[in-house]
C-alpha cells in the first residue's frame, strides 16, 4: 500500500466529499462510502460531510434564486427547459419537491433556484432541505458501503490503496452512469 496516497485520502478525503457534493454528488458519495468500507474513511464522517455539502449547495442556490432573481446567472437558469418543469412541480407539490429534489435527474441545480424564485418560505426550505440532505447522504453513503461488501465478497480482501481507489472509482462511475441513464430514460 502506498503510504503517501493512503495518508492523502485519510487527510483530505472528507474534504473531497464536501466539495464533490457541490458538483456531482452521487458518484462522489458512493465512492466515499466504498472507501469507508475499505477503512480509509469513517462512514459516519462520510455521511456528515455529504450532508453538509449537499445541504449547503442547495441553500446557496436557493438564496441565489431568492436574492438575485434578475441576475444574469439566475436568468440563465430560469431559461432552461427544466426550470419551468421545476417551477410547476414546486407550485403543485412544494414539500414533496423539496424532499425529492436530490433524486430528480435534471433538476438538481435548477430546482433550488426555482424554489428561491417561488413563494416557498426560507425557513420551510431550510427545514425540509435539512431532512432531504440527511436522507440523501445516508442512502448514497450506505450504497457505496454495501457495494464495498459485495465487491469484497466477490474479489476477496482488496490490497493496496490504488486497487481500492480503482475499484471505488469504477463503482462510482457505474452507479452514476446507471442513475443518469435511468433518469434520462424516464424523461
Amino acid at each position: 500500500m502506498n503510504p503517501t496516497l493512503h495518508q492523502f485520502i485519510v487527510d483530505y478525503g472528507l474534504w473531497a466529499v464536501l466539495a464533490g457534493t457541490f458538483l456531482e454528488g452521487e458518484s462522489v458519495v458512493v465512492l466515499a462510502g466504498f472507501l469507508a468500507h475499505q477503512r480509509l474513511l469513517h462512514l459516519p464522517d462520510v455521511m456528515l460531510f455529504a450532508f453538509a455539502g449537499s445541504f449547503a449547495a442547495d441553500q446557496l442556490l436557493f438564496y441565489l434564486g431568492r436574492r438575485y432573481r434578475d441576475n444574469r446567472y439566475v436568468r440563465r437558469v430560469r431559461g432552461q427547459p427544466a426550470f419551468a418543469k421545476a417551477l410547476a412541480l414546486v407550485d403543485r407539490y412544494p414539500h414533496g419537491f423539496i424532499l425529492a429534489l436530490r433524486f430528480l435527474y435534471g433538476l438538481r441545480t435548477v430546482g433550488p433556484v426555482a424554489l428561491g424564485v417561488s413563494r416557498v418560505s426560507p425557513l420551510r426550505f431550510l427545514a425540509l432541505n435539512a431532512i432531504a440532505a440527511v436522507i440523501w447522504a445516508v442512502c448514497f453513503s450506505a450504497l457505496g458501503y454495501a457495494f464495498g461488501q459485495t465487491i469484497e465478497s466477490l474479489l476477496g480482501r482488496l490490497h493496496g490503496v490504488e486497487t481500492k481507489l480503482a475499484v471505488a472509482a469504477a463503482i462510482g462511475a457505474a452507479i452514476g452512469l446507471a442513475y443518469h441513464l435511468y433518469a434520462r430514460r424516464r424523461k
